[in-house]
């Protein structure tokens, strides 16, 4: 039985890596350009096909991956008029790997469904080391008939496929679980800042807090940074955590949940962003924090 072709856009850190994957499991590939051109022209090189408009991608392939910054690059390309939903492509599945607001992601959902197409969302876990490894994890919300169909895609890229139930409960949990992430990138910067306003340096927290039983893989990679001023310990970016965060604002509101914490995490970042370092990665937000109670990283 013929492979089904699969379609990819959003070729950057983490897409190249699970997009290349799915071509060395012997599945036709097709992929959208991406303003960084390196990874297009090594995936073209290794077999895939390239496309210039999404509506052209759907009209080839039977499932489509979207790995994209958030929710308005999503419904752009679903609803723009080059997009997926201008294919009329019936039977055609987009899986949404993206960190999205799962209230846009239940919209969508019933826009492609009307279409004669269907979503499933796939956040990730895992950075990019484990997307060229093939190793993510992946949290989905899917029909089990869609779920059944996608599973063999999925698990070109994946090691850990946990399907959660109905569209958009993968987009929420990626968003709790990002919620407990940030929460502990907050959590430590500010201990941190407080501990050297008290007199205590950095590797005197290190020393109790590593061996102890409140240390964690997070903590660790963390830390990476503030201890050896290692950058690439952790990409993810200042602006992403903050959308995040504004997207599980957004579902709290939307469910009538009281997330008192969950604003003052946000708030952290937000506070970092608005002061132009929102392409800094993650672990300096412990510098930003340092700062603003004067103190010098």
């Amino acid at each position: 039985m013929n492979k089904p072709v699969i379609g990819f856009i959003g070729v950057g850190l983490m897409g190249h890596g699970m997009a290349k994957n799915i071509i060395k499991k012997g599945y036709p590939l097709v992929v959208m350009g991406h303003r960084n051109r390196v990874p297009v022209g090594d995936l073209v090189q290794r077999g895939a096909r390239e496309v210039t408009s999404a509506q052209e991608m759907a009209a080839q392939c039977d499932i489509i991956h979207l790995c994209v910054s958030g929710s308005p690059q999503v419904e752009q390309l679903v609803r723009g008029p080059n997009g997926i939903l201008a294919s009329g492509k019936q039977g055609l599945i987009v899986i949404d790997c993206s960190t999205s607001d799962p209230v846009s992601t239940l919209q969508l959902a019933a826009e492609l469904r009307k279409a004669g197409m269907d979503l499933a969302d796939a956040p990730l876990a895992r950075t990019p080391k484990e997307a060229e490894a093939g190793t993510l994890d992946t949290m989905v919300g899917a029909t089990p008939e869609t779920f059944e169909r996608i599973k063999p895609v999925l698990d070109c890229w994946a090691a850990l496929v946990v399907h959660l139930g109905e569209v958009g409960l993968g987009h929420k949990m990626k968003l709790i679980n990002n919620f407990i992430s940030l929460g502990y990138a907050a959590l430590y910067s500010e201990a941190l800042a407080i501990a050297g306003k008290s007199g205590l340096s950095v590797d005197q927290v290190d020393s109790i807090i590593r061996p102890g039983r409140l240390s964690n893989g997070f903590y660790e990679t963390f830390m990476k940074w503030t201890l050896e001023r290692d950058e690439n310990a952790h990409k993810f970016t200042i602006t992403n955590a903050h959308k995040d965060m504004r997207y599980l604002a957004n579902l709290a509101n939307s469910v009538g949940a009281v997330a008192p914490v969950q604003a003052d995490v946000r708030n952290a970042f937000a506070a970092m962003d608005a002061a132009g370092q929102g392409e800094r990665y993650l672990p300096m937000l412990a510098d930003f924090i340092a700062q603003t109670n004067g103190l010098k990283r």
